[in-house]
């Protein structure tokens, strides 16, 4: 059984930076495809970004410039480096892994969660 365990969220001010971790159990990350997604209250979960166990990452155009993707298959962990943050990167942060096809940056991609890190960027 795969088990997602996200970190890192606190609140910040706008321009400011974050890093969140989210660490991987029961599968190697080094074989798999992980993503973060967001989701803010009466609104739909988004990609935000995708660290593919093949090939270069994918990222949502809000967040390209400025977000990050990366992993440390060693440790099992995927991180997710925001740097200047907007109050509309708001939202619970969410990790996913084991990609099933689509698209990489649509919610039915992928078969396993986490539970969520609350950022909060304010102006």
């Amino acid at each position: 059984q795969v088990q997602l365990v996200e970190s890192g969220g606190d609140s910040v001010q706008a321009g400011g930076s974050l890093r969140l971790s989210c660490a991987i159990s029961g599968r190697s990350a080094r074989s798999v495809s992980m993503a973060w997604f967001r989701q803010v209250v009466g609104k739909e979960r988004e990609g935000v970004a995708v660290s593919r166990s093949t090939d270069s990452p994918v990222y949502a155009d809000s967040v390209k410039g400025r977000f990050t993707v990366s992993r440390d298959n060693a440790k099992n962990i995927l991180y997710l480096e925001m740097n200047n943050l907007k109050p509309d990167d708001s939202a619970m942060y969410y990790c996913a892994a084991l990609f099933r096809g689509g698209d990489w940056l649509t919610t039915g991609a992928y078969y396993y969660w986490g539970q969520g890190t609350q950022v909060t960027v304010s102006s």
